[in-house]
């Protein structure tokens, strides 16, 4: 598989200065579902916001404190999602530095109804795995400001990826996390993933002017609005894709992951079934398709 990013190669453990008031620090996990690691970020330059503290990783935690000069200490900590490589650093993090954690809310805040239907029913995540102790200090409702030295930034609730997701603006800057990435398309698992939810949080974004995403993993995406384009049209690419295998014959999200993702490695079919399954559920509450017995991962569905 041809490397998305090849220029992008950061030194995990080492801060790098993307902006002014702005630094980014990538943590030594490295995966095929994390790609280079996940992105650190600090904002600001007496008083810093930490946003994704990322996987509880000593050496990070490390990398995070010594990057703080002498005039400078942590005030906040933000957390874009739940997830196991971007939130449970956020913890220990916090008693050290005495920061509190901000997010949306715990593992399961921010579901669909729909998708709670699926998690209550014994379903659970695939991929990055689950956070599920993460529980903030405070939650951030849509739409709030979190306010520091010499900054701002706006919460925006983009489920999709994950139910408790938010995505944070600086300005016309936005902190993506794992909604919007240039070197892949987000993993959409449910019952965590929605694809309904993360269909909407794209055109949320669409309809603001950005000048660059900070994404939770990989380089940052120059041009925002092109970007929502693409992962907009990949969605629809693969819903049509899934119909026209559907309309040959009834098959599960494995089947029919195998039969569309040929050119995925072996070790992502799994995360590909996942997404498979995100749209199966999507084209169930539209009426394009019908699951032959009750949701699960196994289930069998048919075009309507």
């Amino acid at each position: 598989m041809q490397d998305p990013q090849p220029d992008f190669r950061p030194l995990p453990g080492a801060p790098e200065t993307l902006a002014p008031g702005l630094r980014r620090i990538v943590a030594p996990n490295a995966s095929p579902m994390t790609y280079r690691g996940t992105n650190t970020y600090l904002v600001g330059t007496g008083g810093l916001a930490v946003i994704d503290p990322g996987p509880m990783i000593e050496a990070h935690l490390d990398a995070i404190l010594a990057a703080l000069t002498p005039d400078q200490r942590i005030t906040h900590i933000l957390v874009t999602h739940a997830h196991l490589d971007h939130s449970p650093l956020a913890r220990t993090l916090s008693e050290a530095t005495g920061a509190p954690v901000l997010a949306f809310g715990d593992a399961t805040a921010g579901r669909s109804a729909a998708m709670q239907a699926l998690a209550e029913s014994g379903m659970v995540g695939g991929g990055e795995g689950v956070d599920a102790g993460f529980v903030p200090d405070a939650c951030l409702p849509d739409g709030a400001l979190v306010s520091g030295d010499g900054w701002q930034l706006e919460a925006l609730h983009t489920p999709g990826h994950f139910g408790n997701h938010l995505s944070f603006a600086w300005g016309d800057v936005l902190f993506s996390g794992d909604l919007v990435m240039g070197w892949a398309s987000s993993l959409v698992s449910p019952p965590d993933g929605d694809l309904t939810a993360f269909m909407a949080s794209l055109s949320r974004l669409a309809a603001r002017r950005w000048s660059c995403f900070h994404p939770g993993h990989g380089a940052p995406v120059e041009r925002p609005a092109a970007r929502l384009t693409e992962l907009r049209d990949h969605r629809l690419m693969r819903e049509t894709q899934i119909l026209t295998a559907l309309h040959t014959g009834a098959c599960d999200a494995a089947g029919l992951a195998a039969r569309i993702y040929t050119e995925t490695p072996a070790a992502l079919l799994p995360a590909a079934t996942r997404n498979v399954l995100a749209h199966l559920i999507d084209l169930e509450a539209s009426g394009r398709a019908r699951a032959l017995t009750d949701l699960s991962e196994k289930a069998m569905f048919e075009a309507t």
